[in-house]
C-alpha cells in the first residue's frame, strides 16, 4: 500500500480512515509510517519554559492562565545564558530539538523579543533544531525569527473550529490559522497540532485533522496532546482520554498528514511503555523529555531522559539527529 501527500480531505474520509477496525488500522498507519519515515528513529525533543505563568488568555487547560488559581508562580524571562545551559544539558542526553515557550497572547516588538531573538541564535548555533511558541505573530515578527535562524514554531489549533470557542474566548480560530500563515511566508517549518480530552467529541478531533490536513502545504509537525488535568482549571475534572482513542488519533493524523512528524507530547507520562510503544509503531516518532520530571511547568508532567533511554533501548530505537526529519513539502506552493 503506498499512500501520497493529499490536501483535498474530506471529513467523512477522515471518518472513514478512524473507523477502521482497529489491528487494519493499525497496519495501515504502520506501512505508512515506513514509506515516509525510518521507523528506528525517534526525535528527542525538550521544551523549556523561558517565561512562564501569567498569562492573560483564559485557555481552559492551561496552568499559565492568569485568570486561574493553580500551583503555577509566574515567573520573568529567563536568562539567555539560562537558556543555553539547558539546552546543552538537553544536547548532551541526546535532544536534538529544544522549543522555547513564553507564556504570552502575542509577541510584542520589545526588549523581550530581542531577548528571544538572541537566545534562537544561541541555541541555533549549538547545532539543535529550535522551536518557539510564543503566542501570535505578524508576519514581520515571523521573518525576523527565521533570520534569527529558527527552525520551526509551534501553534497548536487544540481543537475544532466549531468547540473551540469552549474553550477559548480571548482569541479566534482565525487568528490560529493567521498566524500559522504568517509563519508560512518564512523559512521556518510549522508545528501545529491539538488536545485529546477537553470534552470536544470524535468529530472535533477529526475536523481539527481535515483543517491541519487541508492546509497547503500541511505542518511538518502534528502534535498529539493528551490533556493533563491541572488543579485550579475548569477541565480539571475531565476524564482520562482511553488509550485506543489516542491510537486511532495517531494512526490517522500518519495516513492523512503522511510526511509530518507525529509528535506524542503532553500526557506521554501517564502511559505505559507497552501503550508508548503502539504510538510508535502507528507513526509517533517523536517525544518530549527531560531532566527534571516537567515538560512545561510544575503541573505537567514528563518522562525523564534516564527513562525515556531505556525505553528506546527497550524498543530498539536510536534517537533521531537533528535536521533528519522529513523534507518540507510543497514550499514553492507559498514561496513561489
Amino acid at each position: 500500500m503506498s499512500v501520497g501527500i493529499r490536501y483535498d480531505w474530506q471529513k467523512e474520509e477522515i471518518q472513514a480512515i478512524y473507523n477502521t477496525p482497529l489491528l487494519e488500522l493499525i497496519y495501515q498507519a504502520a506501512s505508512t509510517h515506513r514509506q515516509y519515515h525510518d521507523p528506528t528513529k525517534i526525535q528527542v525533543c525538550k521544551l523549556i519554559s523561558i517565561k512562564t505563568g501569567g498569562c492573560p488568555e483564559d485557555c481552559s487547560y492551561c496552568a499559565q492562565s492568569s485568570r486561574y488559581k493553580t500551583e503555577v508562580t509566574p515567573q520573568a524571562l529567563l536568562e539567555k545564558e539560562t537558556v543555553v545551559s539547558i539546552a546543552q544539558q538537553a544536547k548532551a542526553n541526546g535532544v536534538s530539538r529544544v522549543c522555547m515557550g513564553a507564556a504570552w497572547r502575542e509577541v510584542r516588538d520589545n526588549s523581550q523579543f530581542e531577548h528571544v531573538l538572541a537566545m534562537v541564535k544561541e541555541v541555533t548555533a549549538l547545532g539543535l533544531e529550535v522551536c518557539c511558541t510564543l503566542g501570535m505573530l505578524t508576519e514581520a515578527q515571523a521573518q525576523r525569527l527565521s533570520d534569527a535562524g529558527l527552525y520551526a514554531y509551534n501553534h497548536n489549533l487544540d481543537t475544532s473550529q466549531d468547540y473551540y470557542s469552549t474553550i477559548i474566548t480571548t482569541r479566534t480560530y482565525d487568528d490560529r490559522l493567521n498566524t500559522i500563515n504568517n509563519v508560512r511566508q518564512t523559512n521556518v517549518t510549522v508545528c501545529s497540532g491539538g488536545i485529546l480530552g477537553l470534552g470536544e467529541s470524535v468529530d472535533d478531533r477529526l475536523a481539527m485533522l481535515q483543517t491541519l490536513a487541508t492546509l497547503r502545504p500541511h505542518p511538518e509537525s502534528v502534535p498529539i496532546n493528551i490533556l493533563s488535568q491541572v488543579s485550579g482549571t475548569p477541565l480539571e475534572d475531565q476524564p482520562d482520554v482511553p488509550i485506543w482513542d489516542v491510537i486511532r488519533m495517531i494512526a490517522t493524523t500518519r495516513l492523512v498528514i503522511p510526511a509530518a512528524d507525529v509528535r506524542l507530547s503532553a500526557g506521554r507520562a501517564r502511559l505505559s511503555q507497552v501503550e508508548q510503544a503502539l504510538c510508535f509503531l502507528v507513526g509517533a516518532n517523536s517525544i518530549f523529555s527531560s531532566d527534571d520530571g516537567h515538560m512545561l511547568t510544575v503541573t505537567t508532567p514528563c518522562p525523564g531522559y534516564s527513562a525515556d533511554q531505556e525505553m528506546l533501548n527497550l524498543l530498539g530505537l536510536e534517537t533521531r539527529p537533528p535536521f533528519e526529519g522529513a523534507k518540507k513539502v510543497d514550499r514553492e506552493v507559498v514561496l513561489g
